[in-house]
């Protein structure tokens, strides 16, 4: 072999491992960048999917208990302002009752939507729960027996009366649920609870001692 051929084959085999290593820098930069590319993308993912469920509204022990306890409480209260139509003498406790079965008609079904939602039980429609007078200020049977039995002006100072401890046990179980509960809707309602509850029993108690 002439020294120029033995030179040529020496350039070809030089240009060829060359281009070889080429091929396996940029193969093993290609595996880099599809690595970081899949990190990353498995990152993006999974951040959404961690924050998917705050988004959605997360509901914990305590928002359950509120929904559960307040929509019999909410039942009676509209059941003893059905009462204040036709017993009722002033027109100020119609009105306040109006007012209560108003307001607290929605928060009944919304309180069941979440329950629903939840896949928890919704308290039975019709069944008034007096067993569980004991909580949240709500009457007895006995007290809501003598309330549909009296009319006048002595139904307008037991309906205050025992309205004023209703709302009590409401407000109570609100703040229980603004600082137990998670669910955001459940907390802005019990802010609501509080704040127009709070009124009615300071209106209640003016009228209560104007009587």
């Amino acid at each position: 072999m002439t020294a120029h051929a033995h030179r040529s084959l020496v350039r070809r085999a030089t240009a060829a491992a060359a281009a070889v290593t080429a091929v396996i820098v940029l193969a093993a930069c290609g595996a880099g960048d599809d690595k970081s590319a899949d990190h990353d993308g498995h990152g993006r993912t999974a951040r959404p999917s961690a924050s998917a469920p705050a988004s959605q509204g997360q509901h914990n022990a305590a928002d359950v208990s509120f929904a559960q306890r307040m929509i019999p409480h909410h039942r009676q209260a509209v059941e003893m302002a059905g009462l204040a139509t036709t017993r009722a003498e002033s027109a100020e406790v119609r009105k306040l009752a109006a007012e209560i079965k108003k307001a607290q008609d929605p928060e009944i079904k919304a309180l069941s939507g979440w329950l629903t939602s939840w896949g928890e039980e919704v308290p039975a429609e019709g069944a008034m729960d007096h067993s569980v007078h004991d909580t949240g200020g709500m009457m007895t049977a006995e007290e809501m027996d003598k309330l549909e039995k009296s009319s006048g002006r002595p139904f307008d100072a037991a309906f205050m009366e025992l309205m004023i401890k209703h709302h009590r046990g409401a407000v109570e179980m609100a703040r229980t649920e603004q600082t137990d509960g998670t669910y955001q809707p459940a907390k802005d309602m019990a802010g609501a609870v509080i704040t127009s509850q709070t009124a009615e029993i300071t209106r209640m108690s003016e009228l209560l001692g104007k009587s």
